[in-house]
Order: structure tokens, then C-alpha cells, then sequence
């Protein structure tokens, strides 16, 4: 697949460069360049589904490797790994009920095969339970008694019948693929309108005349909070300005264009603001299986802030955010460091800063963390597009988006 190369190839230096910004943004060109290598792939005579699910996880490998703080990439890789097992054993199901219903069938028309049995439950569950094991139709045929999963043929026909084989085979093959490219199809759609149904539960959570604090900028908060104002809620929203980088200037600018009254505030008057704060809503950069999140620096203050004055402390995030791994697990990376540029001017400081041994005196380090991380005991409640669940809910959404095989090869493989 030279072609496909080009692309992952083009993605994982974006990736390392740190060009693509924002687990949206991440999110999406992951999971349109597996549908790339999806269409691409060559399905092979047998074991379609292991081979493609081979395929994605030999570019899922090299995507995470490439940035291992964006954990959005990892999350898209597992969720059309998962689409392929689905689909897999969706098609298997389908395979299997046919079969059943074609050896019933050839029972009641034709007389002279009364000896033949028909499919029978066993069959179908050791079938089922050989799916389960690897996701192959033609492990499953093997798994079938002959007598049961096909009649008994005369050497005359036997050209014609493997002729006929071999082209079901073929069909479903292509039929995989369609279906799980549909299935990526969706998972983008959502990626896309993940914003507009977090904000639908807008006025579900935001009453009138409330006070409500952030800190930083999302897009998601953004339009969480102008929804709110377009169902006629009236309130006042703190914005901490999210130093170093002053995010949160950019999105109170935002939000007096909407028509919102707000207050921006330094970070470190978050504490002494929080008495007077209704509620706390911030966006998210991952959020963990344990419940945890993975947030830009600054909000773990603003949660323990509310914590300690009882102030609910929501957090609204996409699914594509969901990450099935725990904080301890040894391939996530929680933070990386930005520039020092952000904190201190270099010709200021040069001469008592640190330069890896180059020049000037190693007295003075300048560390610029990316991200927070907020345990689950200091948040209220997840706002996501499927609705609001408590921290301890989440194993439940990993359950329905991710397979428990995945998680274990990838760990195989990074460790």
C-alpha cells in the first residue's frame, strides 16, 4: 500500500512536530486515515477480519508511538479495532443462521438426504465460541461437522461447488470491508456532532441567574454555554485566564460576542472566586477508564477549589475522548513540557539559565507543564454525547466502545 504509506508516514511527523492540536482535530484525521488504510487493504483468501485487524494495528502502533500524549489516537485505533470484530462476527452470525436455514430447507424439499443432519444448537455454539476465539469465517466452516455445514456433493460437481466457494468467499470479503468502512463512516459523523448533543443537555444543567466558573478554553464549553444562553438562560460565567498560554482571554472574547456577561480572573484568584460560583464546567483533553482526567494545568486547583466549597464540578468532553487505559498503565504518558519561551524571556534570563551544559550557569530550570490530572473523587459528573454518567460509569462506556483483546495487545506490544 504505497499510497497509504505516504499518508501514515505524513501523519506520524505532523504527529511528532505537534502540528495537529486539539483531541477533536486528532481524533478525526485518525480515523479517516484508517479508513484509508481499511479501503486499501488487500483481504487476503482466509482470515479477512485478523488480517485487517493486523493491518490497522501495524499504523495504530506507529500513530501512538509517534505523539504518546495524545491519547485520542490510541482511542480511535481500539474503536475501529472494535468495529472490525463487530462486523466480523456480525457477518459470522449471519453465515451461520444461513447455514442453518439451508440445511432445514434441504431436509424438508429433498427426501433422499433424511440421514443428514441438521445444524444442531451444539454445532452452532462450538461455532460461535471458535468466533470468539479469532474473528475468521473460514476457522468457523472448519469448526462445523461437514455433514452439517454442507450436503453431500458427487465428484462430478466438485469443481462447480469450490467455484461457488470460493466466490461467497470473495462477496464477503468485500462485504466486510463495506461495512466496516460505513462503520468509520458513523464513528467520524459522531466525532463531528459530538459538540452539538453535548450542548442539547445545555439547559438540562444550567438554570437561571447561576454563576458559572471555567478556566482556559474549549470548544466544547464554548458551545455548552452559548446554548444555554440560546434557551433563553440568563447567567455569568468566571473565566480563569489559564496562564501560560491565556486561553481563557480567547474564550471570554467569544462569549461577550454571544452576549454573555463575563468575568475574567487570574488563576490565582480561582480560590478566592469559588464561594461565589454555582458550578464548575471544563472541557477535558482525555478522560481515563478510571474516571480520572487529563486536563490543561490549572484545572486540578480549580477542582480541588471546589471541592473544598461543595461546588459540582462538571466535565464536558466527546466520546472519542474515552481512553480504556488507567493512569498507572506504563505506555500513557500524562504530561509533556512545552517551551520555557511561555514563562521567562530568553535574553532576560540567559545568562543564569539552564542550556544543557552549553553556556550559563544550570541554577535556574524553567518547567512548562501541558496538562492536570484531576482523580475521579474531585469530579461531579461527565457530560458526554451519549448523555451525563458519574466517574464510576465509565468501565460501562469502555465496555460498549473498546474489546479487552485490544487493550491486552497493545500493552504487549508497548511494553
Amino acid at each position: 500500500m504505497p499510497d497509504v504509506q505516504a499518508l501514515v508516514n505524513d501523519f506520524v511527523l505532523k504527529l511528532k512536530r505537534r502540528k495537529i492540536e486539539g483531541s477533536h482535530a486528532t481524533a478525526r484525521q485518525t480515523a479517516e486515515l484508517l479508513r484509508s488504510v481499511v479501503s486499501q487493504h488487500r483481504m487476503p483468501y482466509t482470515n479477512q477480519a485478523a488480517a485487517l485487524i493486523d493491518a490497522v494495528k501495524a499504523v495504530g502502533e506507529q500513530l501512538i508511538a509517534a505523539n504518546p500524549v495524545e491519547l485520542a489516537v490510541g482511542n480511535i485505533v481500539r474503536r475501529v479495532l472494535h468495529i472490525i470484530r463487530e462486523e466480523d462476527l456480525s457477518s459470522t452470525a449471519t453465515a451461520i443462521e444461513g447455514l442453518g436455514l439451508s440445511a432445514g430447507s434441504d431436509d424438508e424439499d429433498d427426501g433422499e438426504h433424511e440421514d443428514r443432519p441438521a445444524l444442531s444448537a451444539a454445532s452452532l455454539a462450538a461455532a460461535a465460541r471458535s468466533t470468539l476465539r479469532a474473528p475468521s469465517l473460514q476457522t468457523l466452516l472448519e469448526d462445523i461437522p461437514v455433514s452439517a455445514s454442507a450436503p453431500h456433493a458427487s465428484s462430478s460437481g466438485g469443481d462447480s461447488e469450490g467455484k461457488s466457494k470460493s466466490a461467497d468467499k470473495s462477496l464477503r470479503s468485500r462485504k466486510l470491508k463495506h461495512d466496516v468502512i460505513e462503520a468509520i463512516n458513523e464513528l467520524l459523523q459522531d466525532i463531528d456532532t459530538c459538540h452539538e448533543q453535548i450542548s442539547e443537555q445545555a439547559v438540562e444543567h444550567i438554570h437561571q441567574n447561576e454563576v458559572i466558573l471555567t478556566l482556559g478554553r474549549s470548544r466544547t464549553v464554548k458551545e455548552f454555554l452559548c446554548a444555554a444562553k440560546e434557551k433563553k438562560r440568563t447567567f455569568r460565567v468566571f473565566v480563569a485566564e489559564g496562564a501560560p498560554r491565556y486561553q481563557g482571554h480567547v474564550l471570554a472574547k467569544e462569549l461577550v460576542t454571544k452576549g454573555l456577561q463575563t468575568t475574567v480572573i487570574t488563576d490565582s484568584a480561582v480560590f478566592a472566586m469559588i464561594s461565589r460560583v454555582n458550578m464548575v464546567i471544563v472541557g477535558a483533553h482525555a478522560i481515563m477508564a478510571n474516571g480520572g482526567v487529563i486536563a490543561p494545568v490549572g484545572i486540578n486547583m480549580v477542582a480541588l477549589a471546589a471541592q473544598r466549597h461543595a461546588v459540582p464540578f462538571v466535565v464536558v468532553a466527546g466520546s472519542h475522548k474515552l481512553c480504556p487505559l488507567y493512569p498507572h498503565n506504563p505506555e500513557v504518558l500524562l504530561n509533556e513540557l512545552k517551551s520555557p519561551a511561555d514563562l521567562l524571556d530568553f535574553g532576560e534570563f540567559s545568562d543564569c539559565m539552564d542550556f544543557g551544559g552549553c553556556r550559563g550557569s544550570p541554577h535556574l530550570h524553567v518547567v512548562n507543564p501541558t496538562f492536570d490530572y484531576v482523580p475521579p473523587k474531585l469530579v461531579s459528573l461527565f457530560i458526554t454525547d451519549t448523555g451525563g454518567h458519574n466517574p464510576s460509569y465509565m468501565y460501562r462506556l469502555i465496555a460498549d466502545y473498546y474489546s479487552a483483546d485490544d487493550l491486552a495487545v497493545q500493552r504487549k506490544s508497548t511494553s
